[in-house]
């Protein structure tokens, strides 16, 4: 009788640990299943927003400010060019022969890059020895008369006549870098509009010290 109690116990605390082992077994799965899909839904939202995060072709726009700029900024360059040229055989001053050496070595690139610019958005390049009359009246470039001026000029009264034509030169091309840094659609346009705001901020810095030593 006492046996047959003990197997009867022993039977069914067998069968209470098999259910209660079935029960955390179907917990562990549930939850288990639970953070598998929370995981996973996790991963694809954060694959959704990878690909809503692809590069865009926004880099590759333009607009009429990035235009203006390029076509206004090339005559002028190529002026700065013929300023820089005039000093090799007229200036006195070392340094202005250097300064001047300086800014033929940085513009004549970017008057390639900018010609390049506009060749490829279909837009007319200025034509060489072409001169934008709009910019005389802003004081960004120099007149004929002004030219003509510094050509006949030579030694101490060539190098006063440089600088203070050249920080005039460099004031109306930092202005004009700046409207495109403030309006410009094209990013690589924008970019150099910075590099010429810095630099020729620079010069102008320069020249002023220079005129001063004069």
């Amino acid at each position: 009788m006492i046996c047959k109690r003990s197997l009867v116990r022993r039977t069914t605390a067998v069968g209470v640990a098999s259910a209660a082992a079935l029960v955390l077994a179907a917990c562990g799965g549930d939850g288990g299943s639970a953070d598998s899909s929370k995981h996973n839904g996790h991963g694809a939202g954060a694959g959704s927003s990878s690909a809503s995060a692809s590069p865009t072709t926004a880099q590759g726009k333009h607009n009429a400010a990035d235009v203006a700029f390029a076509q206004g900024m090339i005559p002028h360059h190529r002026q700065a060019v013929e300023m820089a040229d005039l000093a090799e055989g007229r200036a006195r001053s070392a340094e202005v022969k250097k300064l001047a050496a300086d800014i033929k070595r940085a513009q004549a690139p970017e008057i390639k890059t900018l010609s390049g610019w506009l060749t490829s958005w279909g837009e007319d390049v200025p034509a060489e020895g072409g001169m934008d009359h709009s910019l005389h009246d802003t004081g960004a470039m120099m007149t004929a008369e002004e030219m003509t001026e510094l050509e006949n000029a030579s030694g101490t009264a060539f190098d006063t006549a440089f600088l203070k034509m050249m920080i005039k030169h460099h004031e109306g091309a930092v202005a004009m870098a700046k409207t495109e840094q403030a309006d410009g659609a094209s990013a690589a346009a924008v970019k150099l509009a910075g590099r010429i705001v810095t630099a020729q901020s620079t010069e102008i810095d320069q020249m002023n010290t220079l005129l001063g030593k004069n």
